[in-house]
């Protein structure tokens, strides 16, 4: 019963009844879902529409519109926000020849929306091009009953310290793998570059991995798979929480660790290079800290405590298979001599185009302080 009244309404309807459906013909038309990031940086949204013919590319699917002043993007009396197609996956839900399509959001004036941090990573990533950077992100998140309460914890209690659940197997250890599951199924059939999966240390809580991807890719399939995940779950009944530390007290929070290289990296007598990157970034810790949660760090503080493998928020460090610290240098690339690094900063709710933005601003174009170049004036 317990389980039963933690999960939404909406997951108890019929599913085989809903198959009948999804199993008839579409006589060669195809639905586009579109989805976009919203006014709180943190949440996506979506709606659909019939082309008469399947897309090849994206220029083939059409800029739409929306509402914004119901998803805190616009005014009522001047609503109207652009949806622009950027990037497009197969549809796991409605199955081929659907889409998804992810878009960038511009204002009336055909100008960034506030929480379309895109367009300037685009940007940056275009500059850096010949960098050849490289990103790999890991997003944890932690699986609610709708509820509000860790899926499948006790109602009136804690579960068991951590300790058994990191990659745990077992009933016991473990909740909601059939949601993990899917996702990752959901993820490769759909497009999104995938790499892998784990249950985390607080029970409830899991991690995927998308990556390695190239410049500006690394924002578009984390957020495709963010979308995915959020979808999934909701065919489940239950809820994926990003916040960096859903549950007080002596439990992990949640990070989204960034693994990131250049070309000079991971050639032979890289491992100076990533000194070097390394260097920048400890010289500019109050800018990332400030970029690395949609709340200028006000979420991260709850969550880079120097405990529960973090390292303090005001202070900088790096180290070699360190988890305790901001910046991690794999043991391999140590002793290989190349490779790549790992932030561990960004939080489970950062926006991957600012963080990546950030990164290559840092450690490419050799910004230095608190304020950021307008590259489009030069």
């Amino acid at each position: 019963r317990a389980v039963a009244m933690s999960v939404s309404h909406s997951s108890r309807l019929n599913k085989l009844v809903r198959e009948q459906y999804m199993r008839l013909p579409q006589d060669g038309r195809v639905q586009v879902t579109y989805v976009w990031i919203d006014g709180s940086g943190e949440g996506v949204r979506c709606k659909s529409r019939t082309l008469e013919k399947e897309p090849k590319s994206i220029e083939d699917v059409p800029e739409w519109n929306f509402d914004g002043s119901s998803t805190a993007q616009a005014e009522g009396s001047n609503s109207d926000m652009f949806l622009v197609p950027v990037c497009m996956f197969r549809d796991p839900f409605c199955l081929d020849p659907n889409k998804l399509v992810l878009c960038e959001v511009l204002k009336y004036n055909r100008k960034p929306a506030e929480t379309n941090l895109r367009h300037t990573c685009k940007k940056v990533m275009d500059l850096v091009r010949d960098s050849h950077p490289w990103f790999g992100m890991e997003q944890e998140y932690t699986l609610l009953g709708i509820n509000g309460h860790p899926y499948g914890w006790p109602d009136n209690g804690f579960p068991g310290p951590q300790g058994p659940y990191y990659c745990g197997v077992g009933a016991d250890k473990v909740y909601g793998r059939d949601i993990v599951e899917s996702h990752y199924k959901a993820c490769l059939y759909a497009g999104v570059k995938i790499c892998g999966t784990n249950a985390e240390v607080m029970p409830s809580q899991w991690e995927f991995q998308v990556g390695p991807c190239e410049g500006i890719e690394m924002g578009d399939h984390l957020w495709m798979a963010r979308f995915i995940l959020h979808r999934v779950c909701e065919d489940f009944g239950v809820v994926a929480t990003l916040d960096p530390k859903p549950m007080t007290g002596n439990w992990n929070g949640a990070g989204c660790h960034t693994n990131y290289s250049t070309e000079e990296m991971r050639r032979e007598g890289g491992l100076k290079h990533i000194e070097a990157a390394i260097e920048k970034l400890s010289k500019r810790h109050d800018y990332h800290i400030c970029v690395y949660d949609p709340r200028g760090g006000r979420d991260n503080s709850r969550r880079l405590t120097g405990h529960h493998e973090t390292s303090n928020i005001f202070e900088f460090s790096a180290g070699v298979a360190n988890r305790g610290a901001s910046i991690r240098i794999p043991r391999q690339v140590g002793q290989d001599g190349y490779g790549y690094f790992e932030d561990r900063r960004p939080a489970a709710n950062c926006d991957p185009y600012a963080v990546t933005e950030a990164i290559m601003r840092t450690t490419v174009l050799n910004e230095t302080g608190v304020e950021t170049k307008d590259y489009a004036d030069h």
